[in-house]
This record gives C-alpha cells, structure tokens and sequence, in this order.
C-alpha cells in the first residue's frame, strides 16, 4: 500500500480522536528507597481508580521480599539478577513469573547482581505475617503517595503524567 492511500490517518484530525501516550523517560526517575533495606522501585504507572500500578522494582542481593498476598493478577518480567521463589524455583534474567488473584508468597534475591523486575500489579499487595494477618498494603494510591513524598523531600518535580491519575 502506498503512502499516499493512508495519508489521511496522519492529520491532526485524525489523530485527535486518540488519546494520547505517556512516554516516560525512566532512566530519569530516581529509585525510591522502600521500608525493607535494599529493596527500591521506579513507578512508571498508576492506573486509574487506584486499580494498580507498574513499576520496575529493584532488590539488592540476599533480600527477601516479604510474605504477601496478591488480590489481582501480577506479571513480573525478571530484567537482571535472580530471585528464588518460596516454592524452590529460580527465576533469572528473561524469565516471565504470572501470579493469580489470591497469590501468596515470599522470595529472596540470589547470586551477587541486583535483581530488576518489570512488574504489573493489579490490585493491592498485602504484606502479611505467618497467621496471615495484613500488617501492610502497597496500592496504586499508597504507591503514589509515597512517590510524591519523596519527590517533595528530595527536591525533585514530579512526573506531571502520575499525578493527574
């Protein structure tokens, strides 16, 4: 097809009845520190209704992520380092993890590199202990507003695109 034949998808007009993408520079971010030592993340989106949230998620080796439970499904694609699941399973750098609604588990960081995630969170994490009573939640609402926090602390402006969520 020619260039020509679909010119007419390029206009202005066109174009306008698209909502329009948000592009984030991530390396810009800075790593928010979390309350567990050499655990950080960089947000990179907030859904709307405080229905989740999509971060990079970075822990340090020898951490251990904490039991939690999951209410909606999660996606978490492994970018460097390795994590070892409480079910024994290793996963490493371009290993894909889905975890259902209802999930709940811990894991810990393993080898000397830093393990970086992608992850999609759908609904809320709660952070449990062993009789499964919640002692923490990390929502789309809590995540933002521990990121606008350290924005205002650290001197640095917010992503305009994050806030208006």
């Amino acid at each position: 097809m020619s260039t020509s034949m679909h010119s007419h998808l390029l206009t202005p007009t066109a174009l306008a009845a698209f909502a329009p993408a948000h592009h984030i520079h991530a390396d810009a971010l800075p790593w928010i520190p979390a309350d567990t030592a050499g655990k950080s993340s960089k947000p990179l989106s907030f859904m709307p209704g405080n229905s989740g949230f999509v971060e990079l998620l970075r822990m340090e080796p020898g951490v251990v992520m904490p039991l939690h439970r999951h209410s909606g499904p999660i996606h978490a694609w492994n970018l460097t380092g390795s994590r070892r699941l409480c079910t024994g399973e290793l996963v490493g750098p371009g290993d894909y993890v889905y975890e259902p609604p209802g999930n709940t588990d811990w894991w810990k960081i393993e080898g000397d590199v830093p393990m970086v995630a992608l992850v999609i969170v759908h609904g809320e994490v709660e952070f449990i202990n062993a009789l499964g009573e919640v002692r923490g939640r990390a929502t789309a609402a809590t995540q933002l507003q521990h990121y606008i926090a350290y924005c205002k602390q650290h001197g640095i402006e917010p992503v305009h695109s994050f806030v208006g969520q």
